[in-house]
């Protein structure tokens, strides 16, 4: 078995190996270290190697451990990249530093009625449901670019990028193409597509953030 500084260095690799090959390539980009479902004691040989944006999909989980892991390293950015509910934004504010599941009206301003009590402004990203899937959540396509109009004027949040998981099954590209144009219509700058599979085809289709938690940390 590979060490972790092994494989995030293979992994990292990669990303740039692809980042170079295809077109106009994104100037970077984040790897978001998925450490859901892991603890504290295997996130730690990341840390040490030098990994420090990392991405969870459950606010009471990452309570209990990222607290611990701040305090022992500096420089962490911690993704949200699971569903939020209302009920939970507060404890989200406090503990990430970028939400990238914004998917509602009813979302976006509670986040910004915490974000303002808690006095931090955090960038968010807009998941679209780039399948359409009826058990996924996010934003249709089609409503996208108005729900991050929507979102920067009357919610006043900082809307940075897209985010996306595309269909199981069915070939990525096509759907990581169509985030890309949903992207520039929106006039967003970051665009968080592409996993342990698929995240080198995410890059040829501008992908700025890959969420990579298999291939760094082994079967969950």
């Amino acid at each position: 078995m590979d060490t972790a500084a092994e494989r995030l260095e293979s992994i990292r690799s990669r990303i740039e190996k692809a980042r170079s090959r295809f077109g106009a390539p994104p100037e970077r980009v984040e790897l978001v270290a998925v450490s859901k479902t892991f603890d504290a004691t295997a996130i730690r040989p990341f840390l040490d190697a030098g990994q420090r944006v990392f991405g969870e999909n459950r606010v009471q989980e990452a309570q209990g451990k990222w607290p611990e892991l701040r305090a022992s390293y500096v420089g962490i950015e911690l993704h949200l990249i699971g569903p939020l509910q209302t009920n939970k934004a507060r404890e989200a504010v406090a503990l990430f530093d970028v939400i990238q599941t914004v998917d509602r009206d009813k979302l976006a301003g509670v986040l910004k009625a915490e974000m303002e009590r808690a006095g931090r402004q955090l960038p968010v990203f807009v998941q679209v449901n780039i399948g359409l899937e009826a058990q996924k959540a996010g934003i249709a396509p089609a409503e996208a670019v108005a729900f991050v109009e929507r979102c920067r004027t009357e919610h006043r949040l900082q809307v940075e990028g897209l985010m996306c998981i595309p269909p199981d099954g069915e070939p990525a590209g096509p759907y990581f193409a169509h985030l890309a144009v949903v992207g520039r219509e929106a006039k967003v700058a970051k665009l968080s597509m592409g996993m342990s599979g698929d995240f080198e085809t995410a890059i040829a289709m501008g992908s700025t953030h890959v969420r990579v938690g298999t291939a760094l940390f082994g079967a969950r």
